[in-house]
């Protein structure tokens, strides 16, 4: 029986969370503790059902009940003194609310504006300590609080809270579940109570990257007045703090450190972190850069790549190329960081590290982040920690009163859904910004997090150089205009410290002044001479012909050997019923014994591409089964959980040395999946990058990622990428929405020879598609309207010899209706996708086929110009219409009809059959869905 001197009398109530933070304590170090609390909790753990070393928390909390029950008897033990050992809760009290509030009292505006908020808990008073108990000592629980104490007084306490808490340094971490994470976090800042200890050369280097920072942007703005560049004044520390992440992170096991920023102090990053000659920049200025793309994009959008020279061996950094819809370059950086991380093996996630640059506003506004966030820790998109970094200039775009910016106390409130860590730092003081990387390093090194810096700090100028911010903010930018700036404050600190005189300080701008003006650079850390092991040599991957030769069928023997593999399931693996009868099929239609659908055509596909070295990923919010339960990628035991081996993706298991097949059901977003997967694309150009639209109208919420990447990354930044995009795409009477895939916009998009649009209609295509789109040295972003409809229709179905060596994509199929001689066709209809075989049905009821043939333009992009027109001069003299089963202004009609003008012989007509123009893509009644598609056929067949 547990001694009955330890029955306290006070463990009741609000009590006991302090208490459980104790026994915390006593898990992480038992002398920490006071004997009595030594033995207590060592007993409570000897009780039955208890684990060693870790009783679970609710027990403790029942025996607080039980123990308050005694209360009377506790008292009359008179074993301790049970006033003072309130005094102790309360301390214990102090020191949580310190941990949980402490950042709201933090020194972390340099503009000195905001009051300190939600700090009600940090008085002693509020817990019931006064004046009296300031030179009593009491536990702190923590041998790292106490610098290897365990007990100090109150004011040493109150001191070393402040210090740690409310000093330029504010922490955010008691959110965290993890207990093992949340005391790391806490024992790290709490030993040295959060302040930097660097050498007085570190400190000169310091001063020497906030001067380069400043120096270069005051250069640019009395150079090129009024141009914009989105100067990062008064945010310069958070650039020192990405240089010290660059040149520390190598000792973590880093090699690679791939950003993510939008443009505010991009010029500065290119200059100061990559080593962009600044003759180069000022060219750009100037409008003397070369034109060396189709487009281009302005001078703070563009990206670039270094090897930069640091302590620990070179370091590869790159800066992601990035649009002015600001975060959307988050997911893509995560996504580029996936791939490259895969291709170096086990230990890739400690060698690629992405670094994201957010603004304030911009990071807890855009939902992108929170899908980027929410994709960190799937098995399918994690990167094995994300560092954070907010520029957080406390005005966002043009407001300045939170109120109108977001709904909560800080901009880094979004990271918290994640559980990660948030370290806000004062702007003003750049070593304590290093001190939190070097903290958000290791942090992410030993618990493969996400990590959030909030560099709070000001905007000098308007958001761009031509915008006068005095006009929304008069207040704010009075103590700006007073403000000496981060780089003047530092230089002071450190001549006071006698690291630097006043005049060694100032010959660091001259130093610097001098350089620009000759183009050059103060200190060169770039290496020119360095090519890394892991570099992707895209020189095989840069075809430009489209009708590039490959050979995508495969033997008879060789399908009969895949199929084997992929219909194979383990001996005690129990299928359901409906994915057994898909792959008995697939097994006969392997045999020859019937047609291929569209399933099993994918499939073989994919097997022949990892059986041969190409890598296959999937994604997509239900794509491991399909989403029309087709694909069946990923097979489920009835009789055992998925977290017990209870799936199995034979797709896996092809050969003994096959290229990887991953498919995953992502999260529920198309904005930053299809982001995540154009940035693997772009970094593996081997791979077959798939992202699938659960329906094809699901593309609008991906509508940024179409736009500013997918459809121009290559005209703009020359940035090519090889990604395959599925979309679900059929009139089948399902109303407005999942109808349409909006053709219409992905062609309005094209130029260039910019995309692939493909509208397959049989099952054979699907598969010749997927293999040419990595047989070729082409690398081009691939788009496939899939009908739903056609996956199971026995007409789309492909026999096996469409499969074998000598067959490939067609762009156009032709006619394939008996006639005597093609004379006698009065009209030649065009049509891409499942209308066909309506319009097919149609005229074979109507007994039309000596009349009229049907062309099928499988490509609608690039246009097939050679095939199309070596089809219609069969047809000599016929009249020409565009068939489609989409409304007239939406559809292909409008995008393609200048080119099918091309097409036409002296004397030829071009018409239209479709359904009425319409604001909505569907009808949502299947009644008149049933009458706009039998009038579509009618106009398309009546001369």
């Amino acid at each position: 029986m547990m001694d009955e001197k330890l029955n306290f009398s006070y463990l009741f109530g609000s009590n006991a969370p302090y208490i459980e933070e104790l026994y915390e304590s006593f898990l992480s170090d038992p002398n920490s503790v006071d004997e009595h609390w030594q033995q207590y909790f060592r007993e409570l753990a000897a009780q039955p059902g208890a684990v060693a070393r870790d009783v679970a928390h609710r027990p403790i909390q029942e025996s607080f009940a039980n123990l308050a029950k005694n209360r009377a008897t506790a008292a009359a033990a008179g074993s301790i003194d049970e006033s003072m050992l309130q005094k102790q809760i309360g301390v214990l009290r102090l020191m949580s609310a310190y941990r949980i509030q402490g950042s709201g009292a933090a020194d972390l505006d340099p503009l000195k504006l905001k009051k300190p908020r939600h700090t009600e808990g940090l008085s002693p008073e509020e817990h019931g300590l006064d004046s009296t108990d300031m030179a009593v000592k009491f536990s702190v629980g923590s041998r790292d609080f106490g610098g290897g104490e365990t007990k100090l007084t109150l004011a040493d306490i109150l001191s070393r809270l402040k210090k740690t808490y409310c000093g330029h340094i504010g922490v955010e971490y008691m959110h965290i579940n993890n207990r093992e994470e949340r005391h790391w976090v806490r024992n790290y800042f709490e030993r040295n109570q959060s302040t930097p200890s660097f050498s007085k050369e570190e400190k000169r280097y310091i001063l020497k990257q906030i001067t380069s920072v400043e120096t270069l942007e005051r250069y640019l703005h009395t150079k090129y007045v009024g141009q914009k560049r989105f100067g990062v004044e008064g945010g310069e520390s958070a650039i020192v703090g990405l240089n010290y992440l660059i040149q520390n992170a190598g000792k973590d096991g880093v090699e690679e450190v791939i950003i993510g920023m939008a443009h505010r102090g991009r010029l500065n990053v290119l200059v100061n972190t990559l080593g962009k000659k600044p003759a180069d920049l000022f060219a750009e200025f100037e409008g003397r850069a070369p034109i060396s793309l189709p487009s281009g994009d302005v001078k703070y959008h563009m990206g670039f790549s270094s090897d930069i020279a640091t302590p620990n061996g070179a370091m590869h950094v790159t800066l992601a190329f990035n649009p002015s819809h600001l975060e959307i370059v988050n997911p893509v950086v995560e996504g580029s960081t996936r791939a490259k991380q895969r291709r170096r093996g086990s230990d890739g996630r400690a060698q690629v590290l992405p670094v994201l640059i957010h603004g304030d506003s911009a990071f807890i506004g855009l939902g992108v982040n929170q899908a980027t966030f929410n994709m960190s820790k799937t098995r399918g998109y994690t990167t094995g920690g994300t560092i954070h970094l907010v520029i957080n200039n406390q005005i966002g775009f043009t407001t300045s009163d939170t109120r109108d910016t977001r709904s909560t106390v800080y901009c880094t409130d979004i990271a918290k859904m994640v559980e990660a860590p948030v370290f806000h730092v004062n702007g003003d003081d750049p070593e304590a910004v290093c001190y939190v990387v070097q903290a958000a390093l290791e942090y992410r090194r030993l618990f493969k997090k996400d990590v959030v810096i909030d560099v709070v700090c000001y905007r000098k100028l308007g958001h761009n150089e031509g915008d006068d911010p005095t006009l929304t903010q008069p207040l704010m930018y009075k103590a700006v205009a007073q403000h000496p700036g981060a780089r003047a404050i530092y230089a002071e600190k450190l001549a006071a410290e006698g690291v630097v005189s006043t005049e060694e300080a100032e010959g660091y701008i001259q130093a610097y002044r001098s350089a620009l003006d000759k183009g050059e650079h103060v200190e060169q850390t770039r290496l020119t001479d360095y090519a890394s092991k892991h570099r992707v040599d895209w020189s095989k991957y840069k075809g430009q012909d489209w009708r590039e030769k490959v050979e995508s069928g495969l033997s008879r023997a060789d399908i009969e050997r895949l199929a084997e593999k992929f219909t194979a399931v383990p001996a005690d693996f129990e299928l359901h019923a409906t994915a057994k009868r898909v792959l008995d099929g697939r097994r006969a239609m392997a045999a020859g014994e019937q047609p291929f659908d569209w399933g099993m055509a994918e499939t073989l596909a994919y097997a022949a591409m990892v059986t041969n070295g190409t890598g296959v990923r999937i994604s997509g919010e239900d794509s491991g089964r399909g989403t029309f339960s087709h694909r069946h990628a990923v097979l489920h035991d009835k009789n055992r959980s998925e977290a017990h081996s209870g799936n199995y993706v034979p797709l896996q298991h092809m050969a003994e040395n096959q290229a990887p097949f991953n498919v995953f059901d992502s999260i529920l977003n198309e904005e930053a999946v299809m982001a995540f997967e154009y940035g693997y694309a772009c970094s593996a150009p081997e791979k077959l990058v798939i992202w699938e639209a659960q329906f094809g109208d699901f593309a609008n919420g991906a509508q940024v990622t179409i736009d500013q990447f997918l459809s121009s990354g290559e005209t703009k930044w020359g940035r090519m990428c090889g990604l395959t995009t599925i979309l679900p795409h059929g009139y089948d009477g399902q109303g407005p929405e999942h109808s349409s895939g909006r053709v219409e916009r992905w062609l309005q998009l094209c130029s260039e020879k910019n995309m692939q649009i493909i509208m397959p209609s049989e099952a054979s295509q699907m598969f010749h598609i997927l293999r040419r789109q990595v047989l070729r040295s082409y690398r081009k972003p691939l788009v496939i309207f899939m009908s739903k409809r056609l996956l199971r229709f026995k007409d789309a179905t492909s026999p096996l010899e469409n499969f074998l060596g000598g067959n490939t994509f067609r762009p156009v199929i032709g006619d394939t209706a008996e006639r005597k001689d093609n004379g006698s066709v009065k009209r030649v209809i065009l049509c891409a996708g499942q209308v066909y075989y309506d319009l097919a049905q149609g005229r074979e009821e109507r007994g039309l086929n000596d009349k009229v043939a049907i062309l099928r333009l499988e490509q609608l992009y690039p246009m097939p110009y050679e095939e199309a027109a070596a089809e219609l001069v069969k047809y000599p003299g016929a009249e020409i219409m565009w068939a489609q089963e989409e409304p007239k202004n939406q559809g292909a009609w409008y995008q393609i009809r200048h080119r099918l003008e091309r097409l036409l012989q002296e004397g030829q007509k071009l018409s239209v059959a479709s359904r009425p123009t319409s604001s909505s893509p569907a009808v949502g009644y299947g009644s008149l869905h049933a009458a706009q598609l039998k009038q579509l056929v009618e106009d398309a067949l009546t001369f």
